[in-house]
């Protein structure tokens, strides 16, 4: 099956093999291709490739332990400065994380995605371990690596969960 949203898995495991700037760029370019309410994008975005903030943040998100692992991570985060659609920023950041997971996947990276939002204690600790200003909310973290573990793409399509034209 190469169905690319089919494929995209989570992966938690990751050999040390470098990801380049350029497959960096090309995750970016997805996410920022995401549908965004009237256009207004309100999606910026942190690389992360330090491997001391990497090792850290498992202190900060109880569920980051293949944090230290990744290759880097990308945190999404919404600016509500830029939000002209109060509450749709949530909607696209979330497009633009799943963007960016399909994108790895079609470039045969692992990643996985992390909530942050609308949990407080794990967003003040990513705007205080990265020094993130407050008018920036971490929306998603996204560790990123080549994988070390396989899984086979998963089709979930359940059709008692459909409805036509009426409940």
């Amino acid at each position: 099956m190469d169905d690319p949203v089919l494929r995209r898995r989570s992966i938690r495991k990751y050999t040390a093999e470098p990801v380049s700037d350029e497959h960096v760029e090309r995750l970016l370019r997805a996410a920022m291709a995401a549908p965004s309410a009237g256009n207004q994008q309100p999606w910026v975005f942190i690389v992360i490739r330090d491997r001391d903030v990497l090792a850290a943040i498992p202190d900060v998100h109880p569920y980051a332990s293949m944090v230290p692992r990744a290759q880097l991570a990308i945190l999404v985060c919404g600016d509500r400065g830029k939000e002209r659609w109060p509450q749709y920023w949530e909607q696209d950041c979330a497009a633009a994380t799943e963007n960016l997971l399909i994108a790895a996947a079609q470039l045969g990276l692992g990643a996985v995605w992390l909530g942050v939002h609308p949990l407080e204690e794990r967003a003040d600790g990513m705007r205080a371990l990265l020094c993130i200003p407050r008018a920036i909310t971490p929306f998603s973290l996204v560790p990123i690596g080549w994988p070390a573990e396989h899984k086979d793409p998963y089709d979930r399509y359940e059709p008692d969960r459909v409805h036509r034209d009426r409940w």
